[in-house]
Order: C-alpha cells, then structure tokens, then sequence
C-alpha cells in the first residue's frame, strides 16, 4: 500500500471537515484498508461540500418546501391523432422518424439500477418476470422490442442499460446466462450508475461500516452524467448515433423505437422530447407537465396542491392533464453538455432526508427509525428547462404505459400482465381477428404475442397478414416468429 498516497487522501478529507472518515484506520485489516481507500477516492469533496452548504446547512424548511408555483401554467404538447391531433402531421413524423431509424441514428437507453425489492424479488428488477404466459423477464421484453425494430428497419439498434453496484453483476449475468436474448453481443452496453456519499444532519460524511462509506445512487438524472463518465457518449458517436430513446426498467408496454415520437423530436430539432399521458384520474401520482418563466418543467404531484391538481378549464377538462412517465429522447450533444457539467446546463442536486444506516463511536451499527441522513439526488426531467425547443406529445397509456411498481393493485405485475393481455386483443382487433373480451378489454383466455413477432400494433397487422398458417386464438397460445 502506497503510504503517500493514504496520507494525501487521509489529508484531503481532513481538510474537507471529513477526517473521521478514517477514525477505524488503525483498527482495520490490509484487505478493509484497501477498501475504504477505495471507496474514499470516489467521494468528490468539493461536490460533497457544496451540496452541504446548499442544502443541508441552511433552514430546511425552505429547502423542501418546493417551487414557488405562482406563475405555473400547463405545457402544449402535440395531440395524439385519437384524440384529435392532426394525421397528416403524425404521418410526416413517422416518415422522418423511420429514416432515422434505419440510418442507425437511434440508440436505446434503460434505466436499470434498481432491485426488485418493493415487489418482493430478491435481484435485479430487470430480472423480474412479466409476461402472462411465459413469464419473460423485463430485460427480454426488452430485448425482442430491439431485436425486432433492427430487423424490421434492417439495422444494428444499440442498447445502452444503466445498472448500478448493487445489481451490475447480475444483471450481466442473466445477459450471458441468456444469450444476450439473440442481440449481437456488441450492441448492448453496460453502465454503472454513480453513487454520491451521504450525510447526517450536520453535513458530515456517513460511515456504514468501519471500512465502509454510505454511498447512495445519484438519482436517474445521474444517468447522464453516467452516459459521458463512461465514454458511452462518445461511442454512440463514434457509431453514429444522434437520438438516445431513454425509458424505465419498470414499463414493459413502452414503445422503445418510436418513429413518430422520434420524428418529431428531428423536425423540431429538439434537444430533449418528452412524452405525455393524460392523467386517468385528479390525483393521479404523476409528475405534470408544466410551462414556468416560459420554460418547460414537471412538477411533482407531491409538490402540487390538491386544488391545482384537481382544477378544471372551461370544457370541464383537468388543467394540469399532463402525465409525466419517464419517456423521453434527447440529443446526444444535449447529454454530453448537461452530463459533463457544462456551465448553465448541469442538472441541479435535490436533497431527501432517509433513515441510513450508520456506525456509532463504539463501533457498533445502528439502523436509525427516523430519518437521520441525507442524500442527494438529480431528477432527468430537470433537464428540459435546459433544453432547446423542448416538446411534448400526448401518447396512448394503453399502448406505452403499464410499470410494474407495486406487489400488488395499482401498477403491480397483475394489472401489468392484464394491460399486456388487451394490448394483444386490441392488436387482434386491429388485423380482422374477433376475439372475446370483457367490459375492460381483457381476453377471456390467456395467451401471449412474442415481441419478437412484433414490436407494436402496425407491426401486428402486418406481420399477421403475413403469415402463411395462421394460428386459431386458444388458451395457452403463443405468436411467435415462423422459422
């Protein structure tokens, strides 16, 4: 071990106001030395101090009590053509949006750092099955989507997938265990998410352990910081490629290589895109897309009073209507600026009070029952205030969200594998194919379409007439591709 080198970290947290980071050194063993060194080195104290000073060492009230919404106004956004947008628009997008496609210009990028654990899972969330027959897990959902977008615009479509320390290993692991599900083994790329340390009250960095500092992940806007740490920037443009279309591990039904959303990102050369659902009901627990000081934000629901989100315009519609989802495009270079920190385009930290873990002055861990910590955090929408010609369009909830969140009700793996279940049966409908449903939709039998046949509703109906034998709809029938 590097004796200089331990003084001059040992220092530089002393400086820092952190030196009791290192109040077990003596006690550790060469093999906890090298750990906490480790991890110690990945700690950025001038960012660590700055954060504190912004948001730890100052009224807290003010802190958290959110923007000031006085000015807020709801966003436009591009009407879906079922609910009276303009056709001719969405199919001069889609044309735009396909010759990007096959261009290779368009790239996949998964937000894929959790665990399963709110659903009861022990494993990467990726890893948790869905489908309602086969039981495929999120990541192959995935997969068949870009596998069958690269066949169906004869191109390479490259995934980019954000894991972090505590699932990055495995998450590779049911890659290779699977055969990257028939991807080419080149076109999927590994990301590890940054972690950023935590602080008590007073703004003194948390030990979890003797050897062990309280890292937690810096949010999904820490995605994109993670894109350009990695040089993952670079190699999409080294692979030429212009439009990243980011998503969450948690939503199955998305539409990942979306042409018209994609084509009208281009035509309105827009440096970050952003997809709508219309809220189902008042209090929906979504984000809403707003208009402030003539930039674009979200505000959270949590942030929004009651009466706002409730309130009504003249035709008896919600104002605020606005779902955000987590579906959006940006621009490579977008990313590069805002990732890389760029001055006046880098994301702002958010600060949440959590209960962490923590090693008291005899050494012992203590698993606080109040929040006793604190831990920062970017949120990716705040990076369309910072964007050029920022848009939104309306999409279908039945056709691009369903998130598996909960273990059970409302966005749960149930209601999740149902709303997949009327997607096939709508698909159905659409290529001449009566199929029995219920009141909701829902098929009275179970049965699976592989996305491997088709990625979404268009895709179906041609791929149905296509087929040379065509498969009478049973119970415990799955569409697959003809070999």
């Amino acid at each position: 071990m590097d004796l200089a080198k331990v003084n001059s970290i040992r220092e530089a947290f002393k400086r820092a106001g952190h030196a009791h980071v290192f109040r077990y050194w003596d006690e550790l063993n060469p093999r906890s030395k090298t750990r906490l060194l480790s991890e110690a080195q990945t700690i950025d104290l001038d960012e660590i101090n700055k954060l504190v000073a912004r948001h730890v060492l100052i009224d807290s009230a003010s802190e958290l009590s959110g923007d000031k919404l006085d000015d807020l106004e709801p966003a436009p956004f591009i009407q879906n053509p079922s609910n009276g947008g303009d056709i001719l628009r969405w199919d001069k997008a889609i044309k735009t949006g396909e010759l990007a496609i096959r261009a290779g210009k368009v790239a996949a990028f998964c937000v894929a750092g959790g665990q399963g654990t709110r659903l009861g899972f022990n494993g990467p969330k990726g890893t948790f099955p869905v489908t309602p027959l086969t039981k495929k897990t999120l990541f192959q959902v995935f997969a068949e989507k870009i596998r069958r977008s690269s066949k169906r615009y004869d191109t390479v479509i490259h995934w980019f997938i954000l894991t972090s320390e505590i699932n990055h290993a495995a998450t590779v692991q049911h890659f290779e265990f699977n055969n990257y599900f028939g991807l080419p083994l080149e076109s999927v790329h590994f990301v590890v998410q940054g972690l950023i340390g935590a602080v008590d009250q007073k703004g003194k960095i948390i030990l979890s352990g003797k050897d062990t500092i309280a890292r937690t992940p810096d949010g999904h806007g820490g995605s994109l910081r993670a894109l350009v740490r990695s040089s993952a920037i670079e190699k999409m443009e080294m692979l030429g490629v212009e439009c990243i279309s980011y998503f969450q591990v948690d939503n199955p039904l998305i539409r990942i290589i979306d042409p018209a959303f994609i084509g009208f990102h281009l035509e309105e050369d827009s440096e970050l895109s952003s997809k709508m659902i219309p809220k189902a009901y008042p209090l929906e627990k979504v984000g809403h897309f707003c208009v402030q000081g003539g930039k674009t934000v979200v505000v959270e629901y949590s942030d929004m009073s009651e009466t706002m989100q409730k309130a009504t315009n003249s035709a008896g519609a919600l104002h605020y209507i606005s779902g955000s989802v987590a579906i959006h495009i940006f621009d490579r270079d977008f990313v590069a600026r805002v990732g890389g920190g760029e001055k006046h385009a880098e994301l702002p930290f958010h600060r949440a009070n959590k209960k962490i873990p923590f090693i008291d002055l005899a050494g012992n861990i203590q698993n606080p029952d109040e929040p006793n910590g604190v831990k920062f955090e970017m949120f990716v929408f705040d990076a369309l205030p910072l964007a050029r010609n920022a848009i939104i369009i309306e999409s279908i909830r039945a056709d691009d969200f369903s998130p598996v969140k909960n273990s059970t009700g409302v966005d749960s793996p149930k209601s999740c594998s149902e709303d997949m279940l009327r997607s096939y049966a709508r698909w159905l409908t659409a290529a001449g194919v009566n199929i029995e449903v219920d009141t909701s939709g829902l098929p009275l039998i179970n049965f699976e379409i592989s996305y491997s046949f088709a990625a979404d509703q268009e895709d179906f109906v041609k791929q149905w007439h296509a087929l040379s034998n065509k498969p009478h709809i049973v119970d415990g029938l799955i569409i697959e591709p003809e070999i």
